[in-house]
């Protein structure tokens, strides 16, 4: 059956006016229009829903009970219509994206922020994952855009470069090094170091890096998390090598960060989706915050 929904409008405008002229003027149509409208509900449904005579009009017993149930009708469908509305403006949704897990420390959070304030309907989701999983969360669609560590991708993907960030060298403040604000990368070599695993993107740009100096690092600590690596150096085990967005601000204070020189070794941040995809409109809006442009 196909829902009238001039008819329900009709109905219901009578009953609220009880006059045909009224409910016409709160519509902007004709009297004759409005009695075509419901003349059309009612044949549609077999049954009389409003008494009219020359002097009064009201609702009959199947009128009064299908009252109701017309104005639930008619308010589901303009919620309906309303948020996919909505959705198609990005002010509705929910958003699924994957990250590398620093990402999440400093420039993930900010740009959140943002986004709730200016979508404070919208849902996100966030994939933490190292960089392989990044790509997979992609291609397998559980994500509808990815953030990752810049290099080669899989060809089905397309990438766009954000920003870049730098690995800097993190110690505890009572380490020898504690003192200084900038470092070569050969001063480094007396001593033990954090570095991230091979399950890390960033590793094989490390190695690439710093085997281009033919430098010796003592690699005596291994982790697969950044974060991992910050705890340890909170803890004064080692000094880490971690990119500098790995340092959430004021969270250790008896952290020191030091910038490290000869080489200067940064990674780039990209954005990742799938070259056949349209992100959703809500997604769209992240997407746009995240380069930079105003949706």
């Amino acid at each position: 059956m196909k829902l009238d929904t001039l008819g329900l409008e009709a109905f219901i405008a009578i009953a609220d006016q009880g006059s045909f002229q009224k409910a016409a003027g709160t519509l902007y149509i004709t009297q004759t229009a409005l009695t075509r409208r419901l003349q059309n509900l009612e044949d549609m449904l077999g049954v009389k829903l409003v008494e009219r005579t020359t002097r009064s009009v009201a609702l009959s017993r199947i009128g009064l009970d299908f009252l109701p149930q017309a104005r639930r009708l008619v308010s589901d469908l303009a919620s309906a219509l309303l948020e996919i509305q909505e959705t198609g403006k990005a002010q509705r949704g929910e958003v699924s994206i994957a990250c590398v897990p620093t990402v999440g420390v400093q420039y993930l959070p900010r740009i959140i922020q943002e986004y709730s304030a200016r979508y404070p309907n919208n849902r996100i989701k966030i994939l933490d994952h190292a960089s392989s999983g990044v790509v997979d969360a992609v291609l397998r669609r559980e994500a509808e855009f990815g953030i990752n560590i810049g290099g080669y991708h899989h060809p089905e993907l397309t990438s766009v470069a954000v920003l870049s960030d730098r690995f800097v060298l993190i110690c505890r403040e009572d380490h020898p090094l504690a003192r200084r604000k900038k470092l070569l990368w050969k001063q480094l070599e007396p001593y033990p170091l954090i570095f991230v695993g091979a399950v890390s993107g960033n590793r094989p740009l490390l190695d690439a890096s710093l085997a281009a100096r033919d430098l010796k690092l003592q690699s005596h600590y291994e982790v697969q998390r950044s974060s991992t690596a910050v705890g340890l150096v909170a803890a004064g085990v080692a000094a880490a090598i971690v990119p500098s967005l790995a340092i959430q601000r004021g969270t250790h204070p008896n952290i020191k960060v030091i910038g490290l020189t000869d080489p200067v070794v940064s990674r780039s941040l990209v954005l990742l989706t799938r070259k056949t995809s349209h992100l959703s409109p809500a997604a769209q809006a992240l997407y746009d915050m995240m380069r930079g442009k105003e949706p």
